[in-house]
Formats: structure tokens, sequence, C-alpha cells
């Protein structure tokens, strides 16, 4: 049973291109926001631009006391707030996308999660991460899965950085 002093983990499912509002509006009424974002850089008249876009378009997501939910709703950025489940499963998910996002490795978004081989990364900084994998042009890039809104992140790994689980 929840308690008003514990925390829970929430989704905010956004109206669109409202994640970053969302985000500065909750670090401004003091709500726990989390937005992994990845980096993106691109190149305007000859100049390199660096852009951190939100890596799950459309959702936030927030740790909130029983009295908050009201709060973020009165952002007007919300469009719905999902209750999670599996609290311990999902903070441990997106634990590890955001100790991904803290590499210097290529993470991407990848909406489809495909069947495959479940490993554990073996080397490298994100030693000790389990995921699924999938083969794409040569190269095996690891699923890291937030099965709550069933959406993923892929990592470029070396096949000799993964073992079976």
């Amino acid at each position: 049973m929840q308690t008003d002093t514990e925390r829970l983990w929430f989704v905010a499912h956004t109206r669109p291109r409202c994640e970053k509002k969302l985000a500065q509006y909750c670090e401004r009424e003091s709500v726990a926001v989390t937005l992994p974002c990845y980096r993106s850089v691109r190149k305007y008249r000859g100049k390199k631009v660096t852009f951190y876009k939100p890596l799950f378009p459309n959702y936030v997501f927030l740790q909130l006391f029983t009295g908050q939910r009201q709060k973020v709703y009165q952002s007007d950025y919300v469009a719905n707030l999902l209750e999670v489940t599996d609290q311990d499963l999902f903070a441990q998910q997106l634990a590890d996308i955001l100790h991904a996002l803290d590499t210097d490795l290529e993470v991407r978004l990848a909406p489809q999660i495909q069947e495959g081989v479940r490993v554990k990364i073996k080397s490298g900084p994100l030693r000790g991460v389990e995921g699924l994998v999938q083969q794409r042009s040569g190269t095996t890039q690891v699923i890291l899965r937030l099965d709550f809104i069933s959406q993923a992140a892929a990592v470029k790994i070396d096949a000799d950085e993964l073992e079976l689980i």
C-alpha cells in the first residue's frame, strides 16, 4: 500500500512535442522527472549543431507523491498519466537505458521490439546490462527494453562483448 511519503513511477503521455516543456514545468514544481534524451548532430551551412531529442517521443517519466498527480495534469502538457504496475522492473529498465545514454555509444529509438536472443553485455561501459539482440547490416545491436510503454532503445555493441543468458 502506498504512503504519502512514497514516490511511485508514472509515465506521462504528453501532448505532441511537449516533453521538454513538461520536464521544465515539473522541475519548477519540484516534481521528480526523467526525460531520456539522445544527442543528434546536424550540419547547417557548414556548422555542426547539437540537439538533444527525447529518446521516447511523447513520454516523460515521473516519480510522484500521492498529492502531486493533480499538479502534473494542471500543466496542460499531459494527455494521460499512466500508472506503472511493476515499479521495480520499470526502475531497472529505465536505469539501464539512462546508463546507456551516459556512455559514448550510439543510442537510438528502436520502436519495434523484435524477438531475439537474450544477452548480457560482458565488457565495456554497459557491462552487466541485459537485452535482446538484433542483427543489422553486419553489426549487432542490443535492445534495452522499457516494457511498460512497449518501446526500446538500441545500442550498437560488438558481438564479442556479448554472452548468452
